[in-house]
């Protein structure tokens, strides 16, 4: 479900596409699944967020710099669009584009998602002691906004300009505002 968000959407990918590439029959769905699609879709943004978050979890246990590491995990993002063709965005995008005010569960594991993931990124920015954490997190809500609107411009256009250019000035703008702040 993860690889049929990134690549089609929610709405954009059948039922039945989805149990033939799992090669499952529907009642294995209905039997972990019993929301269907939509609890198939929530579990989908819950693993995606896991996933990132492990890996914002393993920059913050090896204490990297954070402007180095926010670096390190743009890029790699944009590895992963390129690779794919400019075909494979972030999911949790992707679906939030998506939603309606009916996809009640679905939202609220979007919204439990970019929390999270706001929350490793301000953990990360805080971790040397020189940002309060208000700041960080504020910063992180930033960090977070622009990375997914910049992947969503870079996957429509085809073209990793907008990503580059958009990583390039927040990481310049973040490094600043650390070398400007005291150590705590």
């Amino acid at each position: 479900m993860a690889k049929a968000l990134r690549h089609r959407g929610f709405h954009g990918v059948g039922l039945n596409e989805l149990l033939t590439d799992a090669q499952a029959p529907k009642g294995v769905l209905y039997h972990h699944f019993p929301g269907g699609k939509h609890a198939l879709a929530v579990a989908a943004v819950d693993e995606t967020a896991a996933q990132i978050v492990r890996s914002l979890d393993g920059l913050i246990a090896r204490r990297a710099d954070p402007v180095a590491a926010l670096r390190q995990w743009l890029h790699a993002s944009l590895a992963h669009l390129q690779d794919s063709g400019f075909e494979r965005g972030c999911p949790l995008a992707t679906v939030a584009l998506e939603t309606s005010p009916d996809d009640a569960a679905l939202r609220a594991a979007l919204a439990k998602a970019f929390a999270l993931l706001r929350g490793r990124v301000a953990a990360l920015l805080a971790a040397d002691g020189r940002l309060a954490l208000a700041r960080a997190e504020g910063l992180a809500a930033l960090i977070v906004s622009t990375y997914e609107g910049a992947l969503m411009q870079a996957r429509v256009a085809g073209d990793a300009a907008p990503m580059l250019a958009s990583a390039e000035v927040l990481l310049s703008l973040l490094q600043a505002e650390l070398d400007a702040s005291p150590a705590r």
